[in-house]
């Protein structure tokens, strides 16, 4: 739609096809009033015509109360994102809404997502993941409440909750360094300044430490693998590694023993994210956690109470000790 363009009201759908607000209300929410076969097929002809999208804010008012929320992911796929939606459709329950899931990686242009998203009747949606100003607009238009979580940086005019980052990766690094570890690596995303790599920087330069190889990646297992792979070459280099993801870590971890390389006798490794796998793989992997329970559960909670006043929480992490670290041979 030209955002230039007054929107199409209900009243000009009734104006066009010949039959009142009344009318259109009846063929549009399915009501059990009657409505003649001709009149429903001219209200559908003129919603055609007009391009008109009903409000769903509006449909979900004269309902009452919706009892449906989106949920926009990354990756569904991702072992993080999935516990997630676990935790945040418990959360949902808890308030008797139902969770309605968009994953990113299913998006196609993804305003068509996100305009089919809208279209429901939703209490509103929780964004895992950043929107482009075009699919921002979509939920503006309809006037969709958003609240967003898993966020490097605040999202203007919106609640954003999000764990502190910069502060987790210091978590595993300084405890690597307190292991005795002097030659720490880093991998991940190369896609935007990740904060965790400033965490892990900033906790080398505190510690008087020159910064370690940098190995950037996709967040997946295979770019893991093949992170570990290549440090496994460069095991002189180093003998502690923080990945920016659990996922990357399972592969960095099956790349390195791939290669001989002894964890953590000869390197060690960190994860960051806390999934319940990272506790079974070979050895069991040491993980910052993030509070994704809480912040789903307060999430949920902002939605159903329609506080929606623009702000930034973090949240902090914390680590969990296993398997895969220990102090340098």
């Amino acid at each position: 739609m030209d955002p230039g363009r007054k929107a199409v009201t209900r009243a000009d759908v009734a104006r066009l096809a010949g039959v009142s607000p009344a009318v259109v209300s009846y063929v549009l929410t399915g009501s059990e009033r009657p409505v003649s076969a001709a009149a429903r097929a001219r209200v559908l002809a003129a919603v055609d015509q007009l391009g008109y999208r009903p409000n769903a804010a509006a449909r979900a008012l004269s309902r009452g109360r919706s009892s449906l929320i989106g949920l926009i992911v990354p990756d569904q796929r991702n072992p993080f994102f999935a516990g997630m939606a676990s935790l945040l459709d418990h959360a949902a329950r808890a308030q008797q809404l139902t969770v309605l899931i968009l994953s990113a990686h299913e998006r196609r242009s993804g305003v068509e997502e996100i305009e089919g998203l809208t279209a429901q009747p939703l209490e509103g949606i929780i964004s895992a993941d950043a929107l482009t100003p075009q699919e921002l607009r979509v939920t503006e238009r309809g006037r969709t409440p958003l609240v967003f979580v898993n966020q490097f940086r605040a999202q203007p005019g919106h609640p954003t909750l999000s764990t502190d980052y910069v502060a987790g990766a210091r978590l595993a690094v300084e405890h690597l360094i307190t292991l005795g570890h002097r030659r720490i690596a880093f991998i991940g995303s190369a896609s935007q300044l990740d904060p965790r790599e400033a965490g892990w920087r900033q906790a080398l330069v505190d510690a008087g430490l020159p910064g370690g190889p940098v190995l950037h990646s996709e967040w997946s297992v295979e770019d893991g693998y093949r992170a570990g792979q290549q440090l496994a070459e460069r095991r002189e280099e180093v003998t502690a590694v923080f990945a920016a993801s659990d996922q990357i870590a399972t592969g960095a971890l099956a790349g390195l023993h791939s290669r001989g390389v002894d964890i953590p006798g000869d390197i060690s490794v960190v994860g960051f994210d806390g999934t319940p796998d990272a506790a079974y793989t070979w050895p069991a992997l040491t993980s910052v956690s993030q509070p994704v329970e809480e912040m789903t559960r307060d999430a949920v909670a902002l939605l159903a109470t329609g506080d929606l006043t623009p702000m930034f929480r973090d949240y902090p992490a914390t680590l969990l000790v296993r398997d895969s670290t220990a102090p340098p041979r």
